[in-house]
């Protein structure tokens, strides 16, 4: 397939923008990864799952996408959203702390359960896993090189990125010098020459757990640094896309932006796109709030992942979404459809199968189309249940269609949404009652099938039946 003309929303103009890549057929992708101190919640599997889709839908265009997500596992600190990064404690040693373990073990257990979550949403693994303390060199030799050009300044062990010398500071977010009032919230460290400065590096305090040398003091980095150091370090000086939740584009993004061009002299990316966020009962579900659920909070409530997935789809991400447990319950209902098409797809006798027949070529292309425009996943996902509905009106009527063409369609939209069949090991005593079920039905012995099929129910399954066959589901 040839490269295709792909729109994007681009934060940084305002606007959507004909993709061009800086390499012909090849994209470098950035992805803000979590701070593994606790569970993600389904706000930040959805701000993963876009860049997943976003992926998705590249390669699906031919395009060569390196991705690369960063492990964030010190620097960033709990009044984050407060002022410029250097003030509150680290979330991961605030943690370690709490439960008597080093922030290490922290570290590892958590990003171990964010690995767990994306197999699960079946986010397909970056190329790359960076971690910030695996990276202090770089972060380092960036730091000296934004002292040497002037933009930083070194107090007390401290170093804080002067931003007065950016005169483009605030393009990404709107929050120009001009514009920023320092308000309450806003403390003024005591090193630094302006309140709207943020740290490269910190001062370790006494009995402080994570600390490195460095030409200034024995300290660790400002949480903005690491994404630059990480970012350059595997996708080089400038690259394609890089994506987050909103909440990253200010400060941290910004901040991003003028440390990295700041350094290089170069622009740092040419296209920026965050995901909106979720809410739970119209306010922003937060960690911090503690209004947030997780996966297996779903899981808890006899959904599956895949639902919940299909559920991002059915959403813009550029929209803010409310959770609800009913739109979860519609689309599991819109996953079923599809994923019932197919089951019956498969099971079409030869003699309904022609290879002139009904292809569903024209609605891959509408699908595609809605997808290459800013990843409209409603718009898709619309296309794709009137396809389901019009095979099943097909089958319906004994009417022939192309079942070889139409199974393509489906893996390949399966691909762009992301969803995959829910595998479950059924029981051989399951399976036999399932068998004998089936035999009696073809006999028609209604008593003996009805009986069968409430011992598989009392055990947890139903049988559902479909076009010449049937299939077993656990309940």
């Amino acid at each position: 397939m040839a490269l295709s003309m792909i729109a994007l929303y681009n934060t940084l103009s305002k606007k959507k923008e004909i993709f061009e890549a800086l390499n012909p057929g090849k994209v470098g992708m950035y992805v803000c990864g979590p701070t593994v101190y606790g569970y993600i919640h389904i706000g930040n599997i959805r701000t993963f799952t876009f860049a997943d889709t976003l992926r998705r839908v590249l390669e699906d265009a031919s395009y060569e996408v390196r991705m690369i997500k960063n492990i964030t596992d010190v620097g960033h600190l709990t009044d984050d959203a407060i002022a410029q990064g250097d003030s509150g404690e680290d979330k991961i040693e605030k943690k370690a702390r709490a439960e008597e373990k080093t922030p290490t073990e922290i570290a590892l257990f958590y990003e171990a359960y964010f690995h767990q979550t994306e197999t699960s949403m079946n986010i397909e693994p970056a190329h790359y896993f960076p971690r910030a303390t695996a990276h202090i060199k770089q972060m380092v030799h960036l730091i000296e090189t934004l002292i040497e050009k002037g933009h930083a300044y070194e107090k007390n062990g401290n170093v804080f990125l002067d931003v007065t010398t950016f005169p483009q500071y605030g393009k990404l977010s709107g929050n120009s010098l001009a514009n920023l009032k320092v308000g309450a919230r806003l403390e003024k460290h005591p090193d630094k020459k302006n309140p709207w400065d943020f740290a490269l590096w910190l001062k370790a305090p006494e009995k402080h757990l994570m600390h490195w040398a460095s030409p200034w003091s024995e300290g660790y980095p400002g949480w903005h640094i690491e994404c630059s150091a990480m970012s350059m370090e595997y996708l080089g000086d400038t690259f394609d896309i890089h994506t987050g939740g909103e909440d990253n584009i200010f400060p941290h993004h910004e901040a991003e932006i003028v440390q990295s061009e700041g350094v290089t002299e170069k622009p740092f990316v040419h296209y920026w796109m965050h995901t909106r966020h979720i809410l739970v009962g119209g306010e922003k579900m937060s960690k911090s709030k503690g209004n947030f659920f997780t996966l297996e909070d779903i899981i808890d409530k006899g959904f599956v992942p895949m639902d919940f997935r299909m559920l991002l789809i059915s959403t813009h991400y550029r929209s803010q979404m409310n959770f609800t447990w009913e739109s979860l319950e519609q689309a599991k209902k819109n996953r079923e459809t599809l994923f019932v098409v197919t089951e019956k797809l498969s099971a079409v006798s030869p003699e309904q199968n022609s290879d002139a027949a009904f292809d569903g070529g024209d609605f891959l292309t509408r699908v595609r189309e809605a997808m290459q425009d800013d990843l409209n996943s409603p718009e898709a996902l619309a296309v794709t249940l009137e396809l389901a509905k019009k095979i099943n009106t097909l089958l319906d009527k004994n009417e022939l269609i192309h079942h070889t063409a139409l199974t393509l369609v489906f893996e390949k939209i399966f691909f762009l949404f992301g969803l995959k069949q829910e595998e479950h090991t059924i029981p051989e005593e399951i399976n036999a009652f399932a068998e004998a079920r089936e035999k009696a039905r073809n006999e028609k012995d209604f008593a003996e099938s009805d009986r069968l099929r409430d011992l598989i129910i009392e055990r947890g399954y139903k049988v559902e039946d479909i076009p010449g066959s049937y299939r077993v589901k656990k309940l």
